[in-house]
């Protein structure tokens, strides 16, 4: 297992005070929790991951999801069984869209 830790700053869209979880640990998927917590308009992601030596993947997708969202006072814990790059993705969005109520 590896574990990740990224924190990005600046954000600019606050997340309702309830927690989500989205999806499944299992072979080749992830689990997403998300919640609001006063980190001074920070947002962090920490990752336990079965697929070590990823760390640059997850980093772009990090980034990516943050340039995508920008959210701020948010708290992201990701546990993962070797999801695709997309996978994590989809997760992601879907943990925020369910919790500002835009789940398609």
């Amino acid at each position: 297992m590896e574990t990740l830790a990224y924190r990005f700053e600046q954000g600019s869209r606050a997340l309702p005070a309830q927690a989500q979880v989205v999806g499944v640990v299992g072979s080749g998927n992830l689990e997403v929790l998300i919640e609001s917590a006063s980190l001074g308009g920070a947002c962090t992601i920490d990752i336990s991951t079965a697929a070590v030596g990823f760390g640059a993947t997850w980093e772009a997708v990090m980034r990516d999801f943050h340039e995508r969202w920008q959210l701020k006072d948010a708290r992201i814990a990701i546990n993962d069984m070797g999801a695709t790059p997309a996978v994590v993705s989809l997760r992601l969005d879907q943990a925020v869209q369910t919790m500002l109520g835009d789940a398609p």
